[in-house]
């Protein structure tokens, strides 16, 4: 098999037809693989009713472990994921593969664009150039999504999604992906259609589910970092790329866990002792005579005295 696409879905019938559709009628041998986490809707009968998809059924243990069933019994030589509400672009399959054959490369690059959930555009963006993928996946710049991406299985071999990273796992396979310095080829168009959501995609109150995406966030770039340290591989440019995603990471947490983004901002200044607060303004001036945690207080008690303003 040439290439295998694993869709992990829950509940997502509505949408699930038209992402498995974007994967069909393809010239290179293509294997679709959907693993229902256990939908309580009428997605394993449509499922069962279809010919031509490999299907698995588990028991809602979230989409990290459908992903890596998905990739046990994959046969392709390439692998993508894809959500089960987003698309896949028309010839964008044969158009990667053929890249990754002619080039040789572990990973073909691409841009994406954002649909509302009518399917009306909302945003394009282009393949960036950079010369240092690690530096953009880190923070530099945009660095599109994975499922915009062709891997070969051979590099994902010791790279699962990890569950211990929910919410943002697909960030933690990217970046894992980009510090093992992969051969890239770029395809210059629009792989992924990515469907953004007016509600919160997943079953937890908003300020819970934030609360823990913040802190698997950190925790990703915690452990990128020490990887990076360990290579002798951590430049001031990766730091910098770094701090793009932390500086205001530590604004979220804030919020709600103060402490922690104490902690997060002394780190920050660890790995850039040089570190200047990125801010203008009236804000830029409290954090240089107040410093952060009282700057911070004083953010808190703002929104609580005028909850509308922010």
């Amino acid at each position: 098999m040439n290439v295998s696409i694993i869709i992990p879905t829950y509940n997502r019938l509505w949408c699930l037809p038209h992402a498995i559709d974007s994967c069909r009628n393809t010239k290179c041998k293509t294997e679709i693989i959907v693993v229902d986490d256990g939908s309580t809707d009428d997605t394993w009968e449509w499922l069962s009713q279809q010919k031509d998809l490999t299907i698995i059924k588990q028991n809602h243990l979230g989409k990290c472990w459908a992903a890596n069933r998905g990739f046990e019994i994959a046969t392709g030589k390439y692998i993508r994921f894809l959500d089960s509400d987003d698309l896949l672009t028309k010839g964008v399959i044969d158009e990667q593969f053929q890249l990754a054959e002619d080039q040789h490369s572990d990973v073909v690059v691409s841009g994406y664009q954002i649909i509302d959930q009518q399917e009306n555009l909302v945003h394009k963006q282009l393949w960036l150039s950079c010369n240092d993928f690690v530096a953009q996946q880190l923070g530099e710049c945009d660095g599109s999504h994975y499922s915009a991406f062709l891997f070969t299985r051979e590099l994902l071999i010791d790279i699962p999604h990890r569950p211990d990273y929910a919410f943002r796992d697909d960030r933690m396979l990217i970046l894992e992906v980009a510090i093992k310095n992969p051969k890239l080829a770029v395809h210059s168009g629009y792989a992924l259609l990515h469907r953004a959501h007016e509600s919160d995609r997943l079953q937890f109150t908003s300020g819970l589910q934030h609360s823990v995406q913040n802190h698997q966030h950190l925790a990703i770039y915690r452990y990128i970092i020490d990887r990076l340290k360990s290579y002798d591989a951590l430049t001031y440019r990766r730091i910098s790329a770094a701090i793009n995603i932390l500086w205001p990471l530590s604004h979220w947490m804030a919020k709600h866990h103060l402490n922690d983004a104490i902690r997060l901002f002394n780190w920050i200044k660890e790995l850039d002792p040089e570190f200047k607060f990125p801010e203008k303004g009236g804000l830029l001036l409290a954090y240089r005579i107040l410093g952060f945690k009282k700057t911070q207080q004083l953010l808190r008690l703002r929104r609580l005295l005028k909850p509308k303003w922010l």
